[in-house]
C-alpha cells in the first residue's frame, strides 16, 4: 500500500507539472494528459478510501493524517467537477498544487499509531458529522481562494493590457468573482454546522472542555472572517479586486487555524 501511495504521488506530480506547462505555454495536449493522470489519481484515492473504510469499519477523518487525505480527495473531486461543468482553464492546476502538497504531507509523514488508537475510542456520529462538515467547508474555501487568485491574475493582465491566449482562457472577472462568492456561501453554513456539532460533542464527551480553548476561538474567528466577507459582498455591494484580496487573506487565516492552532488545543488533536 505504501508503494502504491508513492506511485500515486508520482502520477500526481506529473499531472501538476503538465498543468504548469499548459499554464505557461497554452498547450492543450499537455492539459488533456494532465487531466487523465489526475482522474487516475482520483480513482486510486477513492479506492484507497473505500478499502480503508471497509478495513477499519469507519470513515477515516479522525486524525490529522486521515483528515489531510480526505481533504486532498475533496480538492481533487471539486476540481474535476468544476473542470467538467464550468470549463474554466487553470482552476485544476491551481487547486491541485495545494492538493499535491497535502497528499505529500500525508504520504511521507511518520505514522502516529497512538493518535489513531486514541481516535478510535472517541468515534461518534456527532464527531463524524463535525469533522466531515468542517473539511468540506475547508475544501470549498480553498477552491474559492483559487478563483480569487485567478481573479487577481486576470485583473492585472487586463489592467496592463496584456492581451493573449492566457487572458482568453481564464474566465471573465465577473464569473470568477461570482463563483468564488458562491463557494463561500456554501462553505460558511457548512463550517457553522461543523462548529456547532463539534462544541456539542465536546460538551458531552469531554468533562475538561473549555470554551476558551485556542482551537475553538480560532475556528469561530475563521467563521467570523468569512461571514464578514459575505456581508461586505452582499450588504455593502463590495466588488472587485479588494474583495478577492479579502478572500485570499481569509484563506490564509483558515490555514493557520487548520495546521497550527490545533497544536495548542487542550483536546483537539
Amino acid at each position: 500500500m505504501t508503494r502504491l501511495h508513492e506511485f500515486m504521488i508520482i502520477l500526481y506530480a506529473l499531472s501538476v507539472l503538465l498543468y504548469f506547462f499548459d499554464f505557461l505555454h497554452n498547450n492543450q495536449r499537455a492539459n488533456r494528459v494532465a487531466f487523465w493522470l489526475l482522474l487516475f489519481v482520483w480513482i486510486l484515492q477513492s479506492s484507497f478510501l473505500s478499502i480503508y473504510i471497509v478495513e477499519m469499519n469507519r470513515f477515516p477523518i479522525l486524525t490529522i493524517m486521515e483528515g489531510l487525505y480526505f481533504y486532498s480527495w475533496v480538492l481533487v473531486t471539486f476540481s474535476l467537477v468544476i473542470n467538467k461543468w464550468l470549463k474554466i482553464d487553470f482552476i485544476v492546476f491551481f487547486t491541485n498544487v495545494l492538493g499535491f502538497v497535502i497528499m505529500a504531507i500525508h504520504t511521507f509523514a511518520p505514522a502516529r499509531d497512538s493518535a489513531l488508537t486514541h481516535a478510535e475510542q472517541v468515534v461518534s456520529e456527532l464527531l463524524f458529522i463535525h469533522v466531515t462538515a468542517a473539511i468540506l467547508a475547508y475544501g470549498m474555501f480553498t477552491i474559492s481562494f483559487i478563483f480569487s487568485v485567478l481573479y487577481c491574475i486576470q485583473y492585472d493582465l487586463l489592467k496592463q493590457k496584456k492581451w493573449g491566449k492566457r487572458v482568453m482562457r481564464i474566465a471573465d472577472l465577473a464569473k470568477l468573482e461570482h463563483i468564488s462568492y458562491l463557494l463561500s456561501v456554501f462553505g460558511v453554513p457548512l463550517l457553522l454546522i461543523g462548529l456547532i456539532l463539534g462544541v456539542q460533542w465536546a460538551i458531552i464527551q469531554r468533562p475538561d472542555f473549555l470554551w476558551y480553548d485556542p482551537k475553538i476561538i480560532s475556528s469561530f474567528i475563521v467563521l467570523l472572517v468569512y461571514s464578514s466577507f459575505l456581508y461586505l459582498r452582499v450588504s455593502k455591494k463590495l466588488r472587485g479586486k479588494n474583495v478577492a484580496l479579502l478572500n485570499i487573506a481569509s484563506f490564509f487565516i483558515m490555514l493557520i487555524n487548520f495546521f497550527l492552532v490545533g497544536n495548542f488545543s487542550t483536546f483537539h488533536y
